[in-house]
């Protein structure tokens, strides 16, 4: 027996040996793949084209870390990677004005994660491609089964092939909420809730099995916003009216290969290698075996992404020397205390603005937000220090693809507000919920006795439902933190109480919506924002801007890639797609952790 301890023992350590060796070496690699793939200043060749490849995620903060710069050391597989949209829209901006780029070509699917890849950031680099087009330079797109994401884009090119087997997935949007409130009765989970703001349908999803009236009505309205807003583009840019490309998408007419070469949705059918000989000939090798003179997107925003990342770096030395704009993006769900890397820690950025108004270099600030809120206490803590930092300059508000209920609470006392006609916002509105798990505990011979010195003492149980006093007491908090989001919205848009009760109700609007109503100042992208504060704070356009969030550690990176990686890798499995939203459900429920559980949240994230 002792032999075999020995043994066991033995061989244990000889394993743990090899872990540690392996993880060393795996960082090694891994460390060696970062740094070769850091984004390099381009070496353009003149007469070259912008590869502007669409596989990818287009998120407002700066890259934590690049999935390419690990794929190919794991996997050998170049995954799509993570892009800054500031950086994205200044690269077009600047390849339309660069004379070594002849035109700009557009290829691959867009792959949104998260809250990235918005209809609102894209509306401002369809913007920027229209000015490539204005500087007289071609965009030609190749696609093979573009959605409505990537279509938009691609509308704007002068000339659309497509492969001959391919297709265009247009048929409008649409948004199906999924509903827990049968499975949480059947396994005997009960849920408790009081709001304000009759629009303030956060809760459904908990306590209903379909859509209410009023919830059914916003999310119609929104989405006729979005896709009339998309589609008169996308209509314009093809030469159709409007209800000529609503007459096709309704016949079914825009979906085929050889119907939207019919209606001239699409140029040509062709093959690849054909597209490609024919962007070989027109940047002069059409007799040459190298490919056509090109530079990649990631390796031209190389050349612009030396910008100051993060509170405390040091600036870029481009631009004015009086100052500096700091932007802070606000991405993912409001939070209490710090808060993942992707979501908005109530703490943490309370802190980095306070650290920002006390920094005698920067001048001005902008909140890039896109957020669909969440903790009512963490909004409040930011809002604070972003009222703070108004006293002693400009602060700006640019409106990404959400900008609702928390999210529109730190934005409202801003200056200005810019937003794109497809940002979503509003739902200025407040609940709570309190499941309970009484029934399910009983159902596998759970119980609880209670001995407690005060009235309310246990109310925060989940252990049984609560009383009619616990839930007036709750609604009596609900209904107080509502009165205050009307009054700092009425105080900071500069409207009457009453028409901002009006407009209120948790109700969420389109960005062009807001904007008729007063919610919202200007339509306009994050580079308008950044323009107007440099121009409050009486600096040079060319103003050095500082961003926060920081990049992250390279350990922590590496974590995260790691577990991003094997998902992509892996692929979801059948299994995978059935567990994928209770998963969901899990992860949303764990957002859920203001500590009086009161929520400015957006009823939903719209998935179209």
């Amino acid at each position: 027996m002792k032999s075999f301890f020995v043994s066991f023992l033995g061989s244990l350590t000889a394993f743990a040996v090899l872990v540690v060796l392996g993880g060393v070496a795996l960082f090694g690699l891994l460390f060696a793949a970062a740094a070769l793939s850091e984004p390099k200043s381009a070496s353009v060749t003149p007469g070259s084209y912008l590869v502007f490849d669409l596989r990818m995620n287009i998120t407002e903060a700066p890259a934590q870390f690049d999935d390419s710069m690990f794929s190919a050391a794991l996997t050998g597989t170049d995954l799509p990677g993570q892009y800054q949209h500031r950086l994205v829209v200044r690269a077009l901006h600047e390849a339309a004005a660069d004379d070594r780029i002849a035109g700009v070509v557009i290829k691959g699917s867009f792959t949104p994660s998260g809250f990235g890849t918005s209809f609102a950031s894209l509306q401002e680099i369809r913007r920027a491609l229209e000015a490539v087009k204005s500087a007289g330079k071609p965009i030609k797109a190749y696609v093979e089964a573009p959605d409505i994401r990537d279509y938009y884009i691609v509308s704007v090119a002068d000339e659309i092939s497509m492969d001959p087997n391919g297709g265009v997935l247009m048929p409008g949007l649409a948004s199906q909420p999924t509903f827990y409130a049968g499975a949480f009765e059947r396994f005997g989970v009960g849920v408790q809730t009081a709001r304000a703001g009759k629009f303030k349908s956060a809760i459904e999803p908990y306590i209903r099995q379909d859509l209410s009236p009023e919830n059914r009505e916003q999310l119609q309205a929104i989405l006729d916003d979005l896709w009339m807003e998309m589609r008169d583009e996308i209509a314009a840019a093809r030469g159709k009216s409007p209800d000529e490309l609503q007459a096709l998408v309704d016949r079914g007419e825009a979906f085929i290969a050889e119907d939207v070469i019919a209606h001239g949705l699409v140029d040509r059918l062709i093959y690849l290698d054909v597209f490609l000989d024919e962007i070989k000939e027109a940047t002069g090798r059409a007799d040459s075996s190298r490919p056509f003179k090109q530079v990649s997107l990631r390796s031209y925003v190389g050349q612009i992404s030396k910008v100051a990342a993060g509170v405390e770096a040091e600036p870029s030395v481009d631009g004015d020397e009086s100052g500096r704009v700091a932007v802070v993006f606000a991405e993912g769900v409001i939070v209490g205390g710090e808060g993942r890397f992707d979501q908005v820690g109530g703490e943490r950025y309370a802190r980095a603005i306070r650290q920002l108004r006390q920094d005698d270099d920067v001048k001005a600030l902008v909140l890039r937000v896109n957020s669909p809120g969440g903790s009512a206490v963490a909004s409040d803590q930011i809002l604070r220090e972003l009222s703070l930092a108004a006293e002693e300059m400009p602060v700006v508000v640019s409106m990404g693809g959400y900008a609702a209920s928390g999210g529109y609470w730190i934005s409202a006392r801003g200056d200005r507000i810019f937003a794109e006609p497809t940002t979503i916002t509003g739902s200025i509105g407040v609940y709570g919920m309190v499941p309970n798990i009484q029934e399910l505990g009983n159902d596998l011979g759970l119980t609880w006795d209670t001995v407690k010195t005060g009235t309310f003492a246990d109310a925060m149980t989940m252990a049984r439902p609560k009383t009619d006093d616990e839930m007036a007491l709750l609604q009596r908090l609900i209904s107080s933190t509502y009165d205050d989001f009307l009054t700092l919205v009425s105080e900071g848009r500069k409207l009457p109480l009453e028409e901002v009760s009006e407009l209120a109700e948790g109700r969420v609007w389109s960005g062009k919506a807001a904007a008729e109503i007063g919610l919202v100042d200007e339509i306009g992208g994050l580079a308008d924002a950044i323009a107007y504060a440099a121009e409050m704070a009486e600096l040079d356009s060319d103003v050095r801007v500082t961003e926060f969030p920081q990049k992250r550690e390279l350990a922590d990176a590496i974590a995260e890639a790691m577990n991003r990686l094997q998902t992509k890798v892996k692929g979801p499995s059948l299994m995978a797609e059935v567990m994928a939203p209770f998963e969901e459900l899990a992860a949303e429920i764990g957002q859920f952790n203001d500590p009086r559980g009161i929520y400015a949240r957006m009823p939903l994230e719209l998935e179209l």
